[in-house]
């Protein structure tokens, strides 16, 4: 099976890709043969940022999406979401790629369910 989490709220101020990220973990811990797709639009472009700096005893969504991606996660960015906001020369998260609206029309017409957040 494969399942596609489209995440398009900020990494921090609600917590949807805080729980997308839950999800995708729990996932890749209980169900290792779900491929996980991750694909990151609009604010949630920022979630793939490298070295965030949370609060001790708040989540932080590098350290969470670097999880997914030790557990196979394939995580894709928006290429014209991170340009709109500036991250086309910010180091980002090893495992993390640019894409396209092309590479995510893929994912979603091969995705057997998709979680929209």
């Amino acid at each position: 099976m494969k399942i596609l989490i489209l995440i398009n709220e900020p990494p921090y101020g609600n917590e949807k890709a805080y729980n997308a990220l839950r999800i995708a973990n729990q996932l890749g811990k209980d169900h290792e043969t779900v491929e996980v797709r991750i694909f990151l639009m609009a604010d949630a472009a920022n979630c793939a940022i490298a070295n965030q700096t949370t609060p001790n005893g708040y989540y932080n969504i590098e350290r969470m999406l670097k999880l997914a991606i030790t557990k196979k996660a394939k995580v894709k960015i928006c290429g014209s979401c991170a340009d709109a906001r500036g991250l086309k020369n910010i180091p980002l998260i090893e495992g993390a790629e640019i894409s396209t609206m092309a590479e995510l029309t893929s994912w979603v017409v091969d995705s057997d369910k998709i979680l929209i957040f």
